[in-house]
């Protein structure tokens, strides 16, 4: 079936039908878009909100998060995670406050060409910003396409997913107003956010069902075709929960490359004999193991092992860290599970006291 009037009718079903609640929408400042395509990375709407207004308080352009310190900048990020993004998005609004004083690239090839920007976040940043004729591909934007046309190549293949690309550019809004092209864009990712849906696509309300190959044949779930899965491993690793008695914890910033890179952690371990190596004698006696617990990355599985103990703020002095006071650890950039592990460990202490839970 003919796709000539595809454009059309995503751009008409957006005006009426599309998303136009959500905070980093009904703008044009390249800022806030860009912000809000990397938080949306593999984490849902429902997730960033709250994140997406935090950071806009802190950080409400791009001079005031290229002035910021890094640590600051993974403090908002913390329990977000895939902790890179937050990385490259600091080292990106350097490098447009000191190469483009301060204005976004307008064009999605300059913009691909800064730190952490991708092809279809290049490309949604200069088509819902700046009118650009230029196709995205993410996630959702996938899946309408590859249903729409009945593409079963594989995407794992990079020659199958260039070969997408070059579709869903044909597809694109006829020369014309940049209104088209920002509400083309952002119907396609309404309509596979709200309708084109992984596991119950609502194909009955679909404004292109009549011109879709999957619909026809009854199978949207065949597409789209991914066929590497990601290999899932699992690891153990000990915590170090090590507090003085007037309730500072020690932290220590994690190295880069790594699970957790550039966030203020307990010590880690690979296993609790190495745990037990690091510290004193008479330290070595006072620990206690605590409850395990699994946290769950995209690709893996930790295993985690808090063992607690109280120490003399001398104890800990040849390892590469510090103490923070209960006032300041809830400020720094920390991994979820440790940032719960301590939480839970301080709600303890207000319940029964400082000096009975250090006895």
């Amino acid at each position: 079936m003919s796709l000539a009037g595809f454009a059309g009718r995503v751009v008409r079903w957006q005006r009426v039908h599309g998303r136009h609640d959500l905070p980093w929408q009904n703008t044009r400042d390249p800022y806030r878009v860009w912000l809000s395509e990397i938080m949306l990375q593999q984490t849902q709407v429902a997730t960033v909100r709250d994140y997406y207004a935090r950071f806009l308080q802190r950080f409400p352009d791009v001079r005031a998060l290229a002035a910021a310190p890094l640590d600051d900048v993974l403090a908002l990020w913390s329990g977000l995670g895939y902790y890179s993004r937050a990385r490259n998005l600091h080292q990106c609004a350097r490098v447009v406050v000191e190469q483009h004083a301060a204005a976004f690239p307008r064009s999605a090839a300059q913009l691909q060409a800064l730190p952490g920007i991708g092809r279809s976040t290049a490309a949604a940043v200069a088509s819902l910003c700046f009118g650009e004729r230029i196709a995205i591909l993410d996630g959702n934007v996938k899946r309408v396409l590859s249903r729409v046309l009945g593409y079963g190549e594989d995407l794992a293949v990079a020659a199958n997913e260039r070969a997408l690309w070059a579709r869903a550019q044909e597809l694109l809004p006829a020369q014309g107003s940049a209104d088209a092209v920002q509400r083309y864009t952002q119907g396609l990712m309404d309509l596979g956010a709200t309708v084109c849906t992984p596991r119950k696509p609502a194909c009955a309300v679909c404004p292109v069902r009549e011109m879709c190959a999957a619909a026809r044949c009854g199978e949207p779930h065949r597409y789209p075709v991914k066929s590497r899965k990601l290999k899932r491993s699992a690891q153990s690793l000990w915590l170090l929960r090590a507090q003085t008695r007037d309730g500072s914890v020690w932290l220590e910033k994690r190295p880069t490359p790594g699970v957790w890179a550039g966030l203020y952690c307990l010590p880690v371990f690979e296993s609790r004999d190495a745990l037990v190596a690091a510290l004193p004698a008479r330290a070595q006696r006072a620990l206690c193991d605590e409850a395990a617990f699994v946290h769950v990355l995209t690709h893996k599985d930790l295993h985690l092992h808090p063992v607690g103990v109280t120490l003399a703020r001398a104890a800990l002095e040849n390892r590469d860290g510090k103490w923070f006071t209960p006032e300041q650890w809830p400020q720094l950039g920390l991994p979820a599970p440790v940032r719960k592990l301590l939480a839970q460990s301080f709600e303890e202490i207000d319940t029964f006291g400082v000096n009975n839970a250090l006895r």
